[in-house]
């Protein structure tokens, strides 16, 4: 089946708002194995929008729109492809009924006359419950069209897709689809194609999709069949021959697990604490890690040590190491490392210290950063060479510090 996705909202093409709600379905229509060849972002207009939604009906099967669901009188998506699709609208009293309830849960007193526009259906239509908004998604369908309304904000986008709109979609196919992700930390993008090209020329069912991410490459593997068991079966050795190629930098097979999760999930096997200690990236570290659930039984303290003044105060970095080398250096990043497992009674510490930018510090470039774990009395120590703007090289340090942190573990415990 072919898909197209019609974005609604002169915000939109303002750049008021950043449309998240574009890649998010993407993503999921490729994970349906659907096929994509449009994505149009359209104003608050009705005429371009109908234009638009014809030209979509025409050259595509499903026509997910998003946007314009709205109580205002500028949320005209549901009424356009009600024209469009010959539907006349009708009161849906189950909708009437959830807004209702959603206002007599909310801090809102009285209902505004225009949020029963809401309760307002395409006849025929199948009505989907927002369960946290007022706005109601909309599945319409037409001489073998279909039309799917879901509405903007992506904290009712995303839940009501999922719940509601995936396994519809997932019905019509005429083949079960089934992924396996595969989340590699250490070689770049063009390094890991490299060491699969032969795969990738090869491949016919499963494919294999690479992703660049931040310091990241994730490869999707899906594969196709007449039942969800046998395209398990045909992913089983190409994601094992893949593993077998990346050993230690394949950090997860799993959709949803992060790399901080990954952290988390070794430090509670193996019974560990952890402390970090930063400087350039100024708390980012251990930000991802507490965003883990559970995190607290492994997270210890996190220091930001920017100045000098409190590397040697909170971490005990030897003024004479910073005057001889600088607090940009492996030196200062093995004494970061150490201290705060010493101040903290940790089991381990990841430390980072660095030049995000955008002033370079005498002879050290921009992107340099050091970055050292202490774990078993031993230190591990790395230096990078980082590329980008300030955003970026903290992001990216980030990002590595998680990884050497995961490898450190790994090698002292065989896991």
């Amino acid at each position: 089946m072919v898909v197209e996705l019609i974005s609604v909202g002169t915000e939109l093409l303002l750049g008021n708002i950043v449309n998240t709600n574009t890649q998010f379905l993407a993503e999921k229509c490729a994970l349906l194995g659907l096929t994509m060849y449009h994505q149009v972002t359209v104003g608050d207009n009705r005429e371009r929008l109908r234009q638009v939604l014809e030209t979509a009906l025409e050259r595509s099967d499903v026509v997910i729109l998003t946007g314009g669901l709205g109580p205002t009188e500028d949320d005209l998506t549901k009424e356009v492809c009600a024209e469009v699709m010959g539907s006349d609208l009708v009161e849906d009293s189950h909708t009437k009924e959830q807004i209702t309830n959603y206002f007599k849960n909310s801090i809102y007193k009285e209902i505004p006359d225009n949020n029963w526009k809401q309760a307002m259906v395409p006849q025929g239509a199948i009505v989907l419950d927002n369960n946290n908004g007022t706005a109601p998604g909309l599945i319409i369908e037409k001489d073998g069209k279909t039309a799917v309304l879901l509405p903007g904000p992506p904290n009712e986008l995303k839940p009501l897709f999922m719940e509601q709109v995936f396994p519809f979609l997932q019905k019509r196919q005429p083949e079960v689809i089934h992924s396996r992700m595969i989340k590699i930390c250490g070689p770049g993008e063009s390094q890991v194609e490299n060491r699969i090209l032969d795969l990738i020329d090869g491949q016919s069912n499963p494919t294999i999709a690479t992703y660049a991410k931040t310091a990241e490459v994730h490869l999707r593997v899906t594969a196709k069949a007449s039942s969800e068991k046998e395209a398990k079966e045909l992913l089983k050795p190409m994601v094992k021959e893949i593993k077998s190629r990346f050993g230690n930098d394949v950090y997860s097979t799993k959709e949803d697990e992060t790399l901080e999760m990954t952290v988390v999930r070794l430090l509670k096997k193996h019974e560990l604490t952890v402390t970090t200690a930063e400087s350039c990236t100024g708390g980012l570290i251990a930000g991802r890690i507490v965003n883990v659930s559970g995190a607290s039984e492994v997270f210890q303290e996190g220091f930001v040590t920017y100045a000098n003044k409190a590397k040697r105060k909170y971490l005990n970095v030897n003024k004479s190491t910073l005057k001889k080398y600088g607090a940009v250096s492996s030196q200062t990043a093995k004494e970061m490392a150490t201290g705060g497992v010493f101040a903290t009674d940790a089991d381990v510490c990841i430390a980072v210290t660095g030049i995000a930018g955008p002033n370079a510090e005498g002879e050290k470039p921009v992107g340099l950063v050091y970055m050292a774990c202490y774990l078993k009395d031993k230190v591990k120590i790395e230096e990078y060479h980082f590329k980008g703007n300030r955003e970026k090289i903290r992001e990216q340090s980030v990002v590595k510090a998680l990884d050497l942190l995961r490898r450190c573990i790994l090698s002292n415990y065989n896991t």
